[in-house]
Formats: C-alpha cells, sequence, structure tokens
C-alpha cells in the first residue's frame, strides 16, 4: 500500500502542479503589441485644386398643371340649433310602438305621417315664408351667375310647401332648412 499511495500522491501533486502553471500563466489568445512610436516631424498639407471644367447638368423642363385655386373659399361655421322640445311620451304608447331593429337605426326611424305638432307646423311655414323673401331679395346678377343654386333652392321651396300640405311638417321643415342653407351659401 505505501507504494500505491506514493503514486497516488505523486500524481495528485504533478496534477495540481500542472493545474497551478497553466491557471497562473494567463490566457494565450491575449497579445501584447509593441506602441507605435510618436510621430515627431510635422507634416505638410497639399490643398487640392478645383476643377475649372465640371459638366454642367441639364434640369429637365416638367410642365407642371395649373395650381387649383377655390373660388370664394371661406370656412364654414355651422350654427347650433336649438333642440325641439317634445312632449314626454305616455307609457301605453310607448309599449306599443315595436323597438326599432340596428336596421332600422342606422337609416332612421319612420315617423308616421298623421297629425303633427302645431309648433312645427308653424315653423316650417315661417321658414318658407322667409326663404322665399330673401330669394326674392337676390339681386339679378347674383341670381343669374348662380342659376343652378337658385333653381335648387326654388325646387326645395316648392317641396317643403307640397309637403306642408299634404300634412307633413317635418318633412316640410327639413326642406326648407335645406333651402335655407342653399341661401346662406347664396349670400356669402
Amino acid at each position: 500500500m505505501n507504494g500505491q499511495g506514493n503514486m497516488t500522491r505523486r500524481w495528485t501533486g504533478a496534477m495540481l502542479s500542472l493545474g497551478l502553471t497553466v491557471g497562473l500563466s494567463g490566457c494565450r489568445h491575449r497579445t501584447q503589441l509593441a506602441p507605435l512610436p510618436p510621430v515627431m516631424a510635422p507634416v505638410t498639407l497639399d490643398d487640392i485644386p478645383e476643377p475649372t471644367d465640371l459638366p454642367m447638368v441639364a434640369v429637365p423642363q416638367i410642365k407642371l398643371p395649373p395650381v387649383p385655386v377655390a373660388s370664394n373659399a371661406q370656412p364654414k361655421r355651422e350654427k347650433k340649433k336649438p333642440v325641439p322640445k317634445t312632449a314626454p311620451v305616455p307609457e301605453q304608447v310607448a309599449s306599443a310602438t315595436p323597438t326599432p331593429t340596428p336596421e332600422e337605426t342606422a337609416i332612421g326611424a319612420l315617423t308616421p305621417g298623421g297629425e303633427a305638432n302645431p309648433q312645427t307646423k308653424q315653423e316650417a311655414a315661417e321658414l318658407i315664408t322667409a326663404s322665399e323673401k330673401r330669394l326674392n331679395a337676390l339681386s339679378a346678377q347674383k341670381a343669374e351667375a348662380e342659376k343652378s343654386q337658385v333653381s335648387k333652392v326654388k325646387n326645395f321651396l316648392k317641396d317643403a310647401e307640397d309637403a306642408l300640405k299634404s300634412g307633413d311638417a317635418d318633412g316640410a321643415k327639413t326642406l326648407a332648412t335645406k333651402a335655407k342653407l342653399l341661401l346662406d351659401d347664396l349670400e356669402k
């Protein structure tokens, strides 16, 4: 045992010394570079002359369309309209009306063409009368220059009067409002 224990000790001592030698020697990939000597002599910089005959690049002539210009362009200001007050609907009538489907609400709810609110009839009639007065007050030059828009206003007013005579006060008021808005644009 003595011979084998001695051999194990030697073997362990050799491995330990080999490991310490490799570990303490450092990384062999890191090489030391010698620093460059400093430059002591001044270096002259040469001026490079610019060439005198540079080629000229021709700019191609591009014909652009004329710039569009808006005539009588003014920002439109929307006036806030007062919300008409409606009478509360009794519960019996509210439960009798069917609930609108999503398709109906997308295009607007249909109203029966029955008896309209007298106040709505009066407002529609006043709006039609006021628009007709404004239309008649337009100068002949303005009416001739904006002939198509004047024609649209007259058609809206005629349709509004027909709707009012048939009992559709809401439709008459809507048509008269359209005529009023077109007149507002005409008078600008």
